[in-house]
């Protein structure tokens, strides 16, 4: 059964992810193209999902908006990682004062609800900046504010593995410092890393939807999930239109599809 399922996750994730990078032979139209003459129309061969008010097409914003959660979302996740592999790895191998230190940091950022705080850093930024500074500033946060709780496992697995009996060799052969951690210490966080980075990307995907739902995430004309699940916001027009439920209905398959597809040795590192 879980086989099955799983299959179907990657057969989901798969098509999500061909859709997006071939999105110009995929989409037939352009995500920004407006026609005036056409908006609000309901589903027709030329539009498959209708358009919105400006006359654009919904599917091929769709579809170029899943491209912006493939890239930015993993963006995301490897430099959330690397943050907590730099504090929360160096720091348990390490330890003393720098473990001590970093670890309050740490519970100082994990006793925050990092959702709202992201939502007050990015709100007091301009928001009439360019689709590409908001995707970049968007992937800066999420990769900034996200790192702590995989830096306390990391923590957590750099301190058992300073005390392994292959460290204390090479010490013994004379390897010392940034080289003893980048040879023999960061490697073997690999699985912990890819776990982490699995776990973080729909976590991700799910924020930057939170941000565009509210109308922080990317600006205009670039489309986004969470940009375009603000048209839920209208429920009458959800009754007579269900196929505005399109981007809702997309973004559950995409993240649950990734709870399914975890590799085997990452979910043993989660179970861990």
């Amino acid at each position: 059964m879980m086989k099955a399922i799983r299959a179907i996750s990657i057969a989901i994730l798969s098509i999500a992810l061909l859709s997006c990078i071939f999105a110009e032979f995929v989409a037939p139209n352009h995500y920004a193209k407006q026609d005036r003459e056409a908006s609000n129309e309901p589903p027709s061969h030329r539009y498959l999902l209708g358009t919105d008010e400006l006359g654009r097409d919904r599917f091929a914003r769709l579809v170029y908006g899943s491209r912006v959660s493939f890239t930015l979302a993993p963006a995301a996740a490897i430099f959330s990682v690397l943050l907590a592999e730099i504090i929360g790895g160096l720091a348990g191998y390490v330890g003393g004062v720098w473990k001590s230190a970093a670890m309050a940091v740490t519970d100082l950022v994990l006793s925050m609800p990092w959702l709202f705080l992201l939502i007050t850093v990015r709100a007091a930024l301009p928001l009439n900046v360019s689709p590409m500074v908001s995707v970049v500033v968007t992937f800066l946060l999420l990769g900034m504010l996200g790192w702590a709780a995989s830096a306390r496992m990391l923590c957590s697995a750099g301190t058992q593995i300073r005390q392994s009996g292959y460290v204390l060799q090479a010490q013994a052969a004379g390897c010392r410092g940034w080289r003893l951690f980048f040879v023999h210490v960061a490697p073997n966080l690999k699985p912990l890393l890819l776990a982490q980075f699995w776990i973080s990307v729909p976590i991700f995907i799910l924020a930057e939807a939170n941000l565009g739902l509210l109308g922080l995430g990317i600006s205009e004309p670039l489309p986004s999930w969470g940009g375009m699940l603000r048209e839920l916001e209208n429920y009458s027009a959800l009754r007579s239109e269900p196929w505005r439920f399109a981007a809702l209905i997309l973004l559950f398959l995409v993240v649950s599809a990734f709870q399914f597809v975890l590799p085997e040795n990452a979910a043993n590192e989660v179970r861990s």
